[in-house]
């Protein structure tokens, strides 16, 4: 197997985890399975960068002398909302050439300033989306997953989303072995599948103003399995049925109904993930009552049945 370059690119007011964050991955594969990649960064003049949380990063050379590498890697940050206008026609020019071009968090806004995300669907850190969506409209943004793939091209959303792209391309050029190894050692999870949500349920809907509409919050994410229809919430809220439905709309920006269907997923999730429960007791607690229910569930938002999410996200056990 032929060595990888994987190239990152630096500029001033970087954001240091886009950029330590991948390079972590890639290097933790090249010492898992020696002459597989080699990691270089670069910045315009060669130059030291300030990143945005002023650390100063020295790169190991100059854009214009780097070659077309195997993956190039284009992080974000506050620099990416103003960059110098040399970064971006450098990127027109030598995006193309690499056999595989990555974003991470509003790097995604660098390759679209490129035209290398026209006609092309991708995503970005979640408070950039709709920025990118406007001012690029031949680009297909996809708000809600963590990263995004298209072809040659992959973008992620903020910050450890780029973790969890970098693994999955350690999976996808080694094996899942060696990705399980480097998530192990950098002590996080390869289990995030690029559809996964940027935020889940709790995180995804605004919290209550009204007490009893938080309580209910806190009741469904903790009762997953309880009923949890609208005549029962509003009955445990001191609201009626109808008035319950739209005070909670009102105050959360969703509906009771695709709160618990989300909170649902979320827990049979970690539970497949987590556990060794059967799927029958898996869909039992989490509140679906049958496995075919489930399955429809997991069909319907993740595109795969429950054994198989099982299968492909389930850590193995550490020897």
């Amino acid at each position: 197997m032929a060595q990888r370059t994987v190239l990152v690119v630096l500029f001033d007011a970087v954001q240091s985890l886009d950029v330590t964050g991948p390079v972590e991955v890639f290097t933790g594969a090249e010492k898992h399975t020696p002459g597989t990649y080699r990691v270089r960064t670069a910045s315009l003049d060669g130059a030291p960068v300030r990143t945005s949380s002023g650390l100063t990063v020295v790169p190991d050379r100059a854009l214009t002398a780097a070659r077309a590498p195997d993956t190039l890697i284009v992080p974000g940050g506050e620099g990416s909302r103003h960059p110098d206008p040399r970064l971006i026609d450098w990127l027109r020019e030598h995006g193309p050439r690499a056999r595989r071009l990555v974003s991470v968090c509003t790097g995604a806004i660098l390759l679209a300033r490129a035209g290398l995300l026209d006609g092309r669907r991708a995503t970005t850190h979640w408070a950039y989306c709709d920025r990118l969506a406007r001012d690029h409209p031949a680009v297909d943004v996809d708000p809600d997953p963590i990263f995004v793939r298209d072809g040659r091209v992959a973008t992620s959303a903020g910050v450890t989303a780029g973790i969890d792209l970098a693994l999955a391309l350690v999976e996808e050029d080694l094996d899942r072995d060696a990705a399980l190894t480097v998530a192990r050692h950098l002590v996080v999870f390869l289990r995030r599948p690029g559809n996964q949500a940027q935020f889940s349920a709790q995180l995804a809907a605004q919290t209550a103003r009204r007490a009893p509409l938080r309580e209910v919050q806190r009741w469904i994410s903790e009762h997953p399995g309880a009923d949890l229809s609208v005549e029962s919430l509003a009955a445990r809220a001191g609201f009626s049925p109808r008035h319950f439905a739209r005070a909670f709309q009102a105050e959360t920006g969703t509906t009771p109904g695709r709160y618990v269907d989300r909170v649902r997923l979320e827990h049979a999730r970690r539970l497949l993930e987590d556990t060794g429960d059967g799927v029958e007791e898996v869909s039992r607690v989490s509140g679906y009552g049958t496995p075919e229910a489930m399955r429809r569930a997991f069909v319907k938002a993740l595109g795969t049945s429950p054994a198989e999410y099982r299968r492909r996200f389930r850590p193995a056990p550490v020897r």
